[in-house]
C-alpha cells in the first residue's frame, strides 16, 4: 500500500471515533466503515494500440468505483507513467469525500492509464483514448459513473472517450463525460472553477472568523504553483480585492510586498517563460519556494504538488491560515503541527471542489438539455460551496476539532447515512 493511500484511508479511520458517538448500532457503523475503506469495484485490463510503425503497444489501465451510495461514481482519468492501482485507489476515495462535503449528489471513482502521453503521436493518443473508453464502456453513462479530465487529459480527449462510448452505445449521451469542450456541451465557468471555489471559501471563511475580520486589501496571499489552478486563485483574488504578494513556479517565486500584477505574469508565462528569468520591476524580488512558505502573510496557498508542507519545513510557515488548493498539500504530521500552532488549514476536500462542483453543473445541464450562464454558474457555485464551508465551520466551533476533522466527519457521515438508508449497513 502506498503513501497516497494510506493517507486517504486514514481521513475515514481518523474520524471514526468522533463518529461512532453519532450511531447507537456499534455492529452496522463498523460494517459501514469497512466498506468505505475498500472500493465497490475495482476495473483492470491491459488495453493495446498499433503505434506509429505498426507494432502492438499494451498499457495497463484502471477504473475504480469506490462508493454509490450518494449517487453515480465521479472522477477524473489520468495518463501518466506512474499510474498505479493504489493511486487511483486513493483518488476515488477521496473523490468521495469530496462529492460528499459539498453536497453534491455523487459517490468517488478514478480512472487511469500507465502511459507517457508526451511519447505518444497525436494518432496514438486518440487510439489509446478510445480504446480505454471501450474498455470502460460497460461500466459508465450518466447515471452509472461519469468521468473527467485529470492530469494529462483535457476536453479533447473526453471529446475522443464520448465518441468511442456513443458508438457502442448506440445513443447520445453527453453526460457520460464532464470536461467537454462547450460546442459538445460543456460548461460555461469550468475553466476556472477550481481558483473561483477556493476564492469563494476563502470568503466565507474570512465573513466567519473574527481574529481575521480585515478589509480584503489588507489580506496577503502566498501562492505556491501557478498552474490552471493557482493563476485563476490569484486572478480572482486579485480581482476581489484581495492582495496576492508572492507567486512562485518549480523554478522560482516573485515577492512583493504590495502586490503583484497577475495578468502581467501570466502573459510571460504564456510565453514559456521561468520565473527564474522574470524581469524584475523596483519592489519586487526572487524567492525559492521554500522562502514563499515562510512569507509573513495572511493566507498560504499551496497550488502546486502533494506534500510540499511536511515536517521540515512546516516550524517555517508564519501564515494565518493555509487553503489547500492542490491535493494533498500538507502531510498529516505537518497539520497536526499547525494545528496546535492555531493556524486553520483549510483542506483540499474542500478548498479545490470548485472543479468537481461545476462538473456536475455541466452534468446537470447536459441531462436537462438546458445551457446555464456563467453568471448563473458561478452563483450556484458560490451557494453550493458557501453552504459546506458554513456546515463545516459549524462542527469546527461544536466539537472543537479541526477543518481537515470537520470536513472529515461530515463527509463520511453523509456517505454512511446513505449507505444504512439503503441496507448496506
Amino acid at each position: 500500500m502506498n503513501t497516497m493511500l494510506k493517507a486517504a484511508l486514514s481521513q475515514i479511520k481518523d474520524v471514526s471515533p468522533i463518529l461512532a458517538d453519532d450511531y447507537p448500532d456499534k455492529k452496522r457503523f463498523k460494517k459501514a466503515i469497512n466498506e468505505l475503506l475498500t472500493p465497490q469495484r475495482f476495473i483492470e485490463r491491459k488495453i493495446s494500440i498499433k503505434d506509429k510503425d505498426g507494432k502492438k503497444r499494451e498499457f495497463n489501465a484502471f477504473r475504480i468505483q469506490h462508493n454509490d451510495a450518494r449517487g453515480p461514481f465521479k472522477g477524473g482519468i489520468r495518463f501518466h507513467r506512474n499510474v498505479s492501482k493504489d493511486e487511483v485507489q486513493a483518488l476515488a476515495t477521496l473523490m468521495s469525500l469530496k462529492c460528499a462535503v459539498t453536497g453534491i449528489p455523487y459517490g468517488g471513482g478514478k480512472g487511469g492509464v500507465m502511459v507517457d502521453p508526451s511519447k505518444l503521436t497525436k494518432e496514438e493518443l486518440k487510439d489509446l483514448s478510445t480504446e480505454y473508453a471501450k474498455f470502460v464502456t460497460p461500466y459508465i453513462g450518466p447515471w452509472k459513473d461519469v468521468p473527467a479530465p485529470d492530469v494529462n487529459t483535457d476536453g479533447v480527449i473526453m471529446s475522443w472517450m464520448l465518441e468511442a462510448y456513443e458508438k457502442k452505445v448506440g445513443v447520445q449521451a453527453p453526460a457520460t463525460f464532464t470536461g467537454k469542450p462547450l460546442e459538445l456541451g460543456g460548461s460555461l465557468g469550468r475553466t476556472e472553477a477550481t481558483g473561483q471555489g477556493g476564492v469563494f471559501v476563502l470568503e466565507a471563511y474570512l465573513r466567519r472568523n473574527l481574529k481575521l475580520k480585515i478589509n480584503a486589501s489588507k489580506v496577503t496571499i502566498a501562492i505556491q504553483g501557478f498552474g490552471n489552478v493557482g493563476y485563476y486563485f490569484a486572478k480572482i483574488a486579485k480581482e476581489n480585492g484581495f492582495r496576492v504578494v508572492a507567486v512562485s513556479d518549480s523554478s522560482s517565486g516573485i515577492y512583493n510586498p504590495k502586490g503583484l500584477e497577475i495578468n502581467t505574469l501570466s502573459l510571460f508565462k504564456q510565453k514559456g517563460g521561468s520565473f527564474k528569468n522574470y524581469p524584475l520591476k523596483a519592489g519586487t524580488k526572487l524567492i525559492t519556494n521554500a522562502e514563499l512558505l515562510g512569507l509573513p502573510v495572511t493566507v498560504l496557498v499551496p497550488a502546486a504538488l502533494e506534500n510540499s508542507i511536511t515536517k521540515d519545513n512546516v516550524e517555517d510557515i508564519s501564515a494565518k491560515v493555509v487553503f489547500e488548493m492542490a491535493n494533498g498539500p500538507t502531510t498529516s504530521e505537518a497539520d497536526r503541527y499547525l494545528h496546535e500552532k492555531g493556524i486553520d488549514v483549510i483542506p483540499d476536500i474542500l478548498s479545490n471542489s470548485g472543479g468537481v462542483t461545476v462538473s456536475y453543473f455541466e452534468w446537470v445541464q447536459n441531462l436537462s438539455g438546458y445551457y446555464w450562464t456563467k453568471e448563473r454558474v458561478n452563483e450556484e457555485l458560490k451557494k453550493t460551496i458557501t453552504k459546506a464551508f458554513t456546515d463545516i465551520d459549524k462542527i469546527v466551533k461544536e466539537k472543537r476539532i479541526s477543518y481537515r476533522r470537520a470536513a472529515n466527519y461530515l463527509s463520511v457521515k453523509r456517505i454512511i447515512d446513505a449507505m444504512m438508508l439503503r441496507g448496506r449497513a
